[in-house]
């Protein structure tokens, strides 16, 4: 595929625009998401310096809490403890008044006084237990509800800057294409010309090439205005024999005419010509190189000394064959001689030489279009390698399933897939 060339209109200096361009969108969009990530990593490290210290706040408040708590039950405690002892000083009194059973029953009430006491510190314990866990869920639940707060934020920020990536992208295709079309219509201007004047280039050039190839013919051109063909080649042994006629009608069109073959194939038995032949620019849709059509040879420009030297060739051998068979057998014998003899081989060889010349152009252009794949393969896996970068510094920010940075899907095993 031909790459169009542009011309700088200072200094002559011809360039790609494709890749200028792609080198500019390149490096915009590395210098904006390098600015991107510093801007979220100096968000993200405010944020979470804010969030450790709410944290350390309401562990503050919270410790102040439990030892104030703490400290009124230990009060509560001590006052009822003294009580107690109080109420036990004065029941050993009478204790001591008192009788054996007396005794007794006030050692039990003391012990069920201890065991309510010690039921109370370890309920105590169990409400200190539970407020803590308390706490612990709420700063997990908190922390929870900021950690969806910033990924809604950071999915918010990403949509916007893929929706501006994208505008900008496309107003980079836009333009590029735009400037494509625009080479491509200055390019065909260029080109243009009289197709008057193409036409005649190409008959004088058809000509030239017919007298320095065969130097022994005669080459008559066809008046401008007459009617007939462009021009004809009397095929002449080295002795100066005629041999036979060949009739060219050189076109340099867009497409095939569909009557040129019926028009020539009549000039060819007005002006008893042997073989007619269409050297065209454009060949017909049926046909993807040179060949016969309707009994009318037809090839390119590029083509027409090889095939004309072929087919000279074989008028001359006919020729050839005609006067040794003079007198001595029909027209089929000699037509299964000469198509069995070496020297129709030797033609056919130089018609499948041309075929393989063919064959290797195509060959060559299949190269270089395989060569213009593998560049923008690179292109693209650079790309990747850097979406790579930015997919690795997200993930570590936000987490690796805040958000899917994936350009490819991913299989099972974490490869990503075309």
């Amino acid at each position: 595929m031909a790459i169009t060339m542009l011309t700088c209109p200072s200094c002559g200096h011809e360039f790609e625009p494709n890749n200028i361009i792609r080198e500019q969108i390149e490096n915009e969009l590395r210098s904006k998401m390098k600015d991107w990530q510093l801007k979220k990593e100096e968000d993200f490290r405010k944020k979470e310096s804010e969030f450790q210290k709410q944290l350390s706040a309401k562990d503050d408040e919270m410790n102040k809490r439990l030892a104030d708590e703490k400290k009124k039950l230990q009060a509560d405690l001590e006052q009822s403890l003294r009580k107690s002892l109080n109420a036990d000083y004065e029941n050993q009194m009478k204790i001591l008044q008192q009788s054996v059973a007396e005794n007794e029953e006030k050692l039990k009430d003391a012990r069920r006084k201890e065991l309510e006491y010690m039921q109370k510190e370890k309920q105590l314990k169990l409400k200190e237990e539970e407020l803590e866990l308390n706490v612990q869920k709420k700063l997990i639940e908190e922390r929870e509800l900021l950690a969806i707060e910033i990924r809604k934020i950071e999915d918010q920020k990403k949509e916007q800057l893929e929706n501006d990536y994208k505008l900008k992208l496309a107003e980079k295709e836009k333009q590029l294409e735009d400037q494509k079309k625009l080479a491509e219509e200055m390019k065909r201007k260029a080109e243009q010309g009289s197709m008057q004047l193409q036409g005649e280039v190409q008959e004088l050039l058809l000509e030239n090439i017919l007298h320095n190839t065969f130097p022994h013919d005669k080459i008559l051109p066809v008046g401008k205005g007459v009617r007939g063909a462009d021009c004809i080649q009397v095929v002449c042994n080295p002795f100066g024999n005629e041999c036979g006629k060949i009739i060219y009608e050189s076109k340099r069109t867009a497409s095939f005419g569909a009557d040129w073959i019926d028009k020539l194939k009549a000039d060819m038995r007005s002006q008893g010509a042997d073989i007619a032949v269409i050297v065209t620019q454009t060949l017909p849709k049926d046909m993807e190189r040179f060949g016969e059509k309707d009994g009318v040879y037809v090839c390119t420009f590029t083509e027409v000394r090889s095939l004309a030297s072929v087919l000279r060739t074989s008028i001359l051998k006919v020729f050839q064959l005609t006067k040794s068979q003079e007198n001595k057998g029909d027209k089929m014998h000699m037509l299964y001689n000469y198509l069995t003899s070496h020297e129709f081989s030797e033609q056919w060889n130089a018609i499948r030489e041309g075929f393989l010349n063919m064959k290797l152009s195509i060959q060559k252009e299949r190269d270089a279009m395989e060569k213009l794949w593998k560049v923008r393969e690179k292109q693209l896996e650079k790309v990747l390698l850097n979406a790579a970068h930015i997919k690795g510094s997200v993930e570590g920010i936000a987490g690796s399933d805040a958000i899917n940075l994936n350009l490819l899907e991913d299989d099972d095993n974490g490869n990503l897939l075309i």
